[in-house]
């Protein structure tokens, strides 16, 4: 897991001739370019490849029809992820699909020699948690995973995205991917967040104005003060949730927050390669003056608390707004709007704020960190929930369900109503 000397060394020695500004994709991006030819995609090295149990098992059926050995064992992270059971993981999982995959990942990594943090591993987890608490996830680095959230390890200056099986199956051979090079767009969000607004709501605002298919074809870089104030979990969300405006992938210049989350990890480096490593991590920020294909400005004072009404991550408002009226869309959007409005038994023009809550859930790759969980203990500290209101708490790591139990969060939902006894709440540990 530690950072690769060699390019390391090729990004250095390119940072010492005359070349154009450059932004922190195009340095992360160049320094991982095997080869590349005029109208063909480029051969892009992989540092570390996330596996689980949902999109691998046709990729090692891949490899085995043709002979082939895992290329790099050691850059390859496996863990049983999106079909596992949230309680009583000593115990055969009942659902027949999700036991069969979750065993088939347990034969695969056995016959290609991959280490894999299965059920019971106090590693094991949502891949897009346990890499960056392990520390595998570090800034300059290439990630990618058969899950379209991979993007969230962008949040450490990385490029990161999702890929498909056939895919899957070219990194385990190869290390490598065939990827035509994006293109780059700036959101810069300037000023200060208003008390309550999180980064959910940040990136919820932001897909609000350009739509889930404003980022498509676009590697996105969040900067501005907002985003330099976020901590590192709220940095995650805001790069995981890239994919919902149909970017490839989002991703933040690194900085001290970033340094200080990853120093002392687990698989972080450590000694004189930390800073060796270091020392290459501050030279990857975009440089002034580096071009962007589009750039879009934000003021953080006009995000408020988000909701969204509708049955996209687009239909989204700011919790003191109204729906639309269908009458003031184009009539794509239009027909778009009532349909979902009449999925979600809500009308045109009306407004949300005071709406009765039937289900909370806290969890998903995008909010499972202890960040998440600490500020739902804050929210419900003393109070009691509402009989009507059943809850899912999820932590997306056994690290996270580790140290929320040392601190007692456990305790303080359960004091809250939130407990198992009550049928009408689930207090789901992974």
């Amino acid at each position: 897991m530690k950072p690769k000397p060699n390019l390391i060394l090729s990004f250095l020695a390119m940072q010492t001739s005359p070349i154009s500004p450059r932004t922190l994709f195009d340095k992360i991006w160049d320094a991982h370019v095997v080869s590349s030819q005029a109208g063909h995609p480029d051969a892009f090295y992989i540092d570390t490849h996330f596996i689980h149990e949902v999109t691998s098992p046709q990729a090692f059926e891949g490899l085995r029809q043709r002979g082939l050995p895992v290329a790099r064992p050691k850059q390859t992270v496996a863990t049983a992820d999106h079909n596992v059971p949230t309680r009583n993981q000593h115990l055969p999982i009942q659902e027949a699909l999700s036991r069969h995959q979750v065993e088939t990942l347990i034969q695969n990594c056995a016959d290609f020699g991959l280490e894999l943090y299965g059920l019971g591993h106090p590693n094991q987890g949502i891949v897009h948690v346990i890499g960056p608490e392990l520390g595998i996830t570090q800034p300059g680095k290439t990630y990618v995973c058969g899950d379209s959230h991979t993007s969230t390890h962008g949040a450490f200056g990385a490029i990161a995205f999702g890929i498909g099986t056939s895919e899957v199956e070219m990194v385990l051979a190869t290390q490598c991917l065939l990827q035509h090079r994006p293109k780059t767009m700036k959101i810069e969000i300037n000023g200060v967040l208003r008390p309550g607004v999180t980064s959910k709501d940040l990136i919820l605002y932001i897909i609000s104005q350009i739509g889930v298919a404003g980022g498509t074809g676009y590697f996105v870089e969040y900067a501005g003060q907002a985003i330099r104030s976020l901590s590192m979990e709220a940095r995650m969300t805001i790069c995981n949730m890239s994919i919902e405006m149909g970017a490839r992938g989002g991703l933040i210049a690194p900085d001290e927050t970033t340094f200080a989350y990853v120093q002392g990890r687990e698989f972080a480096p450590q000694g004189a390669d930390w800073e060796k490593a270091l020392a290459y991590w501050k030279t990857l920020p975009s440089d002034e003056g580096a071009v962007y294909d589009q750039v879009l400005t934000y003021q953080a004072e006009a995000i408020e608390p988000m909701i969204t009404y509708g049955t996209n991550p687009g239909m989204g408002i700011g919790i003191t707004g109204h729906i639309p009226q269908s009458q003031n869309l184009p009539p794509s959007e239009a027909a778009q709007l009532k349909k979902s409005l009449a999925y979600m038994q809500l009308q045109e023009g009306q407004k949300l704020l005071g709406q009765t809550i039937d289900y909370v859930f806290i969890g998903s790759c995008t909010n499972s960190r202890m960040e998440d969980l600490r500020l739902v203990a804050d929210l419900v500290k003393g109070k009691q929930k509402a009989p009507n209101v059943e809850v899912w708490i999820i932590p997306g790591s056994k690290r996270v369900e580790k140290q929320a139990r040392a601190e007692g969060l456990d305790e303080i939902f359960r004091a809250a109503g939130l407990n198992c006894a009550n049928r009408a709440v689930r207090l789901a540990w992974v």
